[in-house]
């Protein structure tokens, strides 16, 4: 497995334990597939504890306010990029 997929299915994990998503799977969460809305149908709230769940554990924040938060957050793909790129630990 390639490094990009690695941090696919490790963030895709983090989502779903995080988010209490038990019927969904790993290898059912689509990398281009959309997390807010259709897609996963995530919300403000989801948004929110995935933030700090990412924090805890990678070491950095995402802030609501930053002009690149819907960016990030727009597939696991995206999100995963972000992680990969800014991850402290």
């Amino acid at each position: 497995m390639d490094q990009a997929g690695g941090i696919e299915q490790e963030v895709a994990d983090l989502i779903i334990s995080t988010l209490n998503l038990d019927e969904v799977g790993v290898t059912e969460i689509d990398p281009e597939a959309p997390l807010f809305r259709e897609g996963l149908g995530l919300d403000s709230i989801d948004a929110l504890e995935l933030a700090l769940a990412i924090s805890n554990r990678y070491g950095f924040q995402i802030k609501s306010d930053d002009s690149d938060t819907l960016s990030i957050f727009t597939s696991l793909r995206t999100l995963s990029e972000h992680i990969q790129q800014h991850r402290v630990t």
